[in-house]
C-alpha cells in the first residue's frame, strides 16, 4: 500500500512539475500578449514582455512581470528578431515563448531556435509548422489522408509551363484561383475569371508572393463561387490524442481579412458538423499535430466541404471558441507544451449557447479600409453580462503606422444566434473610441444587415451588399464618454486593470472571467 501511495505522490509532483513554468516570455504585443499574459498568471508562473521603441508604453509591457526592449521601429527591427527574442529568453530565464499570433508564429526556423536555445516553444513542431506552411505540400499530405480538397493543380516549381496551366485551368473550368503556395492572408492570391485573364493573374500573383514570402510558386485550384469559410479548432497532445473543439464561421471578410466571427456557424447540421470534425481530426493526425490549430474548409451550398489551410497556431478569433465550450485555449496550450495529457477528451467537449466576435480596427472604411492613426482621446468599451473584450490599447495609446491596425476584440454570448447578435448590436454602440476613425459603425451595419442576420452569409458578402458606414456616433455613446470624462467611471479597480498614464482604468478583458462562468 505505501508503495503505491508512494508512486502516486511521485506522479502528482511529477505532474506539477511538468505542468508548471516558471517563467514564459510573449513574442507578441497587442491584445494577444495581454490575453495570454492574464492566462498565464492565473496559472502562477511570469510573464515577460518584449516590445520595440514606439511600444515601450504600450499595454501589453505593463500587463508583463517583466519587460524587456528590441530595440528597433520595424516589425523587421524587432518582433521578427529570432536572435534578439532567443537572447532576452535566455538573459531573463524564460522556461518557454509563446508566440501568439501572427509575426513569428508560424515560422518553423524561430520554433527550431527555440528548441536548439532549450526553450519550449508554446505551439507545434516545426516540422509540422513547415509542412502546413506550404500550401502544395499541405494539399498533397491531406488529400493522401482523405480529406476533402478543392479539385485543383499543384507542382513545386516557380516556373509553370503556361500552355500546360492554360490546358488545366480549362478543365478545372473557370473561374479559377491562383494561390501563393508559401503564404496565407490573401497575399499572393487572384480569381480569374476567363483565360484570356490567366496570364496576368498568374504573374500578379507570383509577384506578389515573391515580394510577400520570397517565394514565387503557385499552384491553381477552382474558385467556389460563394463559398462558407468554417474553420475547426483542433488541438493535439504528445501523448497521440487529437480532438477538435467544433467550428468557427467565419465568412465575412474584407481583403480575405476575416472580420467578424461566430459559433456555431448557422450553416453546419449536426451531421456535417461531425463529418468536418472528424476530417479535421485525421488531418492532425496525418500531419502528427500537437498544440492548438486550425483546419480551414469551405462550405458550398450543397453542404460540400473542401480543404483550405492548416493554421498552425492560436487564431485571431479563438475568444468564441472559449465562450461555446468553456475552455480557455492558453491554459490548454501551456499545459500541452509542457507534455501533460489534453485538459480534456472529445466527449467532454459541448457547444453551449452562441458568440460572436468583431474585429476592432483603427481603418476607415469609407476610405477603402485606409489604417488610421492617431491618439486615442477617450476609450469607453462596453461592459455587460457575457461582454468580452480583449484589447491592446486604453486612454491615450498611440496607434501607430508600424503594425496591424487591429485595436480591439469584441465578444458576446447567448443563449442563441438572434440574441447574441443583439447582445453584439448593443455592444457596438457603446463601445466609444475618440482620436482615431474606426469600423465600429461600419461592423454595426454589418452585423445588423437582414441577410446577415438571417445567417445568409458567404465570403464574397462585402463584395455583393451595400454596407453603408456613415451613421454618427450614438449619442448615448457621446454622454457616456462626456460622463466618463467628467465623473470617472465610478467603478472600484480589481486586479487585472491596467491604469494609463491619466489614470484612467483600460483594463483590456473589462469582463474577463463572465465567458468561464455561464
Amino acid at each position: 500500500m505505501w508503495a503505491c501511495l508512494e508512486c502516486s505522490l511521485v506522479r502528482f509532483f511529477q505532474r506539477r512539475d511538468l505542468g508548471m513554468f516558471k517563467k514564459i516570455l510573449i513574442a507578441n504585443r497587442g491584445e494577444i500578449a495581454i490575453r495570454i499574459s492574464q492566462t498565464l498568471q492565473e496559472m502562477g508562473i511570469r510573464t515577460v514582455a518584449v516590445y520595440s521603441d514606439p511600444d515601450r508604453k504600450a499595454l501589453h509591457v505593463s500587463s508583463a512581470d517583466e519587460a524587456y526592449p528590441l530595440h528597433g521601429t520595424t516589425s523587421a527591427e524587432t518582433y521578427l528578431r529570432i536572435d534578439k527574442i532567443i537572447d532576452i529568453a535566455q538573459g531573463c530565464g524564460a522556461d518557454a515563448i509563446h508566440p501568439g499570433y501572427g509575426f513569428l508564429s508560424e515560422n518553423a526556423e524561430f520554433a527550431e531556435a527555440c528548441r536548439k536555445a532549450g526553450i519550449t516553444f508554446v505551439g507545434p513542431k516545426p516540422d509540422a509548422i513547415r509542412a502546413m506552411g506550404d500550401k502544395v505540400i499541405a494539399k498533397k499530405l491531406l488529400t493522401e489522408a482523405g480529406v476533402p480538397t478543392v479539385p485543383g493543380w499543384s507542382e513545386d516549381t516557380a516556373e509553370p509551363d503556361f500552355n500546360e496551366l492554360k490546358k488545366i485551368a480549362a478543365d478545372i473550368g473557370y473561374p479559377v484561383l491562383v494561390k501563393a503556395a508559401a503564404g496565407g492572408g490573401g497575399k499572393g492570391m487572384r480569381v480569374v475569371s476567363r483565360e484570356t485573364e490567366l496570364e496576368s493573374g498568374l504573374e500578379a500573383a507570383q509577384r506578389e508572393a515573391k515580394a510577400a514570402f520570397a517565394d514565387a510558386r503557385v499552384f491553381l485550384e477552382k474558385f467556389i463561387v460563394r463559398p462558407r469559410h468554417v474553420e475547426f479548432q483542433i488541438f493535439g497532445d504528445e501523448h497521440g490524442n487529437v480532438v477538435h473543439l467544433f467550428e468557427r464561421e467565419c465568412s465575412i471578410q474584407r481583403r480575405h481579412q476575416k472580420i467578424i466571427e461566430e459559433s456555431p456557424s448557422p450553416a453546419l447540421t449536426p451531421q456535417l458538423r461531425e463529418k468536418m470534425g472528424e476530417a479535421a481530426v485525421r488531418a492532425a493526425k496525418a500531419i502528427g499535430y500537437t498544440n492548438a490549430g486550425t483546419v480551414e474548409f469551405m462550405v458550398d451550398d450543397a453542404g460540400a466541404f473542401y480543404f483550405l489551410e492548416v493554421n498552425t497556431r492560436l487564431q485571431v478569433e479563438h475568444p468564441v471558441t472559449e465562450m461555446v465550450t468553456q475552455r480557455d485555449m492558453v491554459r490548454a496550450q501551456i499545459l500541452v507544451a509542457a507534455g501533460e495529457p489534453l485538459p480534456f477528451r472529445q466527449e467532454d467537449l459541448r457547444q453551449h449557447g452562441h458568440a460572436m466576435e468583431c474585429r476592432i480596427y483603427a481603418e476607415d472604411p469609407g476610405r477603402n479600409f485606409l489604417p488610421a492613426t492617431g491618439t486615442i482621446d477617450r476609450y469607453v468599451p462596453p461592459v455587460g453580462p457575457n461582454i468580452r473584450v480583449d484589447s491592446g490599447v486604453a486612454q491615450g495609446s498611440e496607434v501607430t503606422v508600424h503594425y496591424d491596425p487591429m485595436l480591439a476584440k469584441l465578444i458576446t454570448w447567448s443563449s442563441s444566434r438572434r440574441s447574441a447578435i443583439e447582445k453584439m448590436a448593443w455592444a457596438l454602440r457603446n463601445y466609444v473610441i475618440l482620436g482615431v476613425t474606426t469600423n465600429i459603425e461600419f461592423l454595426h451595419e454589418v452585423l445588423t444587415h437582414p441577410e446577415h442576420v438571417a445567417g445568409k452569409i458567404h465570403t464574397q458578402f462585402l463584395e455583393e451588399q451595400t454596407i453603408s458606414s456613415d451613421t454618427d456616433i450614438p449619442d448615448e455613446a457621446l454622454i457616456a464618454a462626456a460622463l466618463t470624462a467628467r465623473h470617472g467611471t465610478g467603478k472600484g479597480r480589481t486586479r487585472g486593470d491596467i491604469v494609463a498614464e491619466d489614470g484612467d482604468h483600460g483594463g483590456p478583458w473589462q469582463t474577463a472571467g463572465a465567458w468561464k462562468a455561464f
